[in-house]
């Protein structure tokens, strides 16, 4: 950790910094956004607020948009590459599940930016087998409650596999533990369409629209692990380390794809 704030104040000690009725310590009551700084800006900061805004909407907790934006522009002075963590819980109260009228906690975190990889982020990756329960009222959501994807990740130790391909309790393919999936089908790009699980990322938005203003196909929809195999390409976006290609996901081999290169140099 490079620096933090929390409700604008810097934070002198991280291990006493949070209050001990915190909600979001509680009952992972809240939200966060993960956003890369480059050369002192924060990209794609807009959509990133703007998916904590509706995040905030749908979870009724009070959106402190102008005193995020105050925090990362603060932050974002203190280096000019590097990874910068938001989260907004609902505040501190008391034990139970109601609440109403809380101030709503504002942390803002600063990390190193993460090791440049290989050419063409050329990623191997596995199936995981903890799966991604279904929740209509919560997917898209970057919320707090990630137990599904640290049980996920925690299932390899291979260093040399970047990424677990995550299912939801249907079959249906959704995600990456920590990353969005597009598959290149037939000349399609094809991503899931999250109507049951997952986070509908920022970075995933932004290859969305590239790719259609470069007159590529894109579908949103259901994806299950055969037709994807079926992929000629495959690649993961997160909106800190942009796309990486998928070349191998055990027994299965792709390549650099020329779709994939062609993304790459639009976003």
């Amino acid at each position: 950790m490079l620096a933090a704030l929390i409700n604008g104040e810097n934070v002198t000690n991280a291990a006493k910094a949070i209050h001990i009725e915190d909600r979001g310590l509680s009952y992972g009551d809240g939200l966060f956004e993960t956003m890369l700084v480059s050369q002192g800006q924060v990209r794609l900061l807009d959509q990133h607020l703007s998916r904590l805004k509706l995040g905030c909407e749908r979870l009724r907790i009070l959106c402190p948009e102008e005193q995020v934006r105050a925090d990362i522009a603060k932050l974002a002075l203190v280096k000019a590459s590097a990874v910068l963590k938001i989260i907004v819980t609902r505040g501190a109260g008391g034990r139970g599940y109601r609440s109403a009228g809380l101030d709503p906690t504002r942390i803002a975190i600063l990390y190193d930016a993460p090791a440049q990889e290989a050419a063409a982020n050329a990623i191997k990756v596995r199936w995981c087998q903890t799966r991604l329960g279904r929740n209509p009222q919560l997917a898209g959501l970057k919320h707090l409650n990630r137990i599904e994807q640290v049980l996920a990740q925690n299932e390899w130790h291979d260093a040399s596999i970047a990424e677990g391909l995550m299912l939801d309790t249907e079959d249906e393919l959704v995600c990456a533990t920590a990353s969005n999936l597009f598959a290149v089908i037939d000349g399609v790009l094809v991503t899931p369409d999250l109507r049951y699980s997952g986070i509908h990322g920022v970075m995933r938005a932004h290859v969305i629209v590239k790719a259609q203003q470069g007159g590529i196909a894109v579908e949103e929809r259901p994806l299950r692990p055969q037709e994807f195999l079926r992929a000629s390409e495959v690649f993961l976006t997160n909106a800190v380390r942009g796309i990486r290609s998928v070349v191998q996901l055990e027994e299965q081999n792709w390549r650099v794809g020329p779709m994939t290169t062609t993304l790459l140099g639009l976003v």
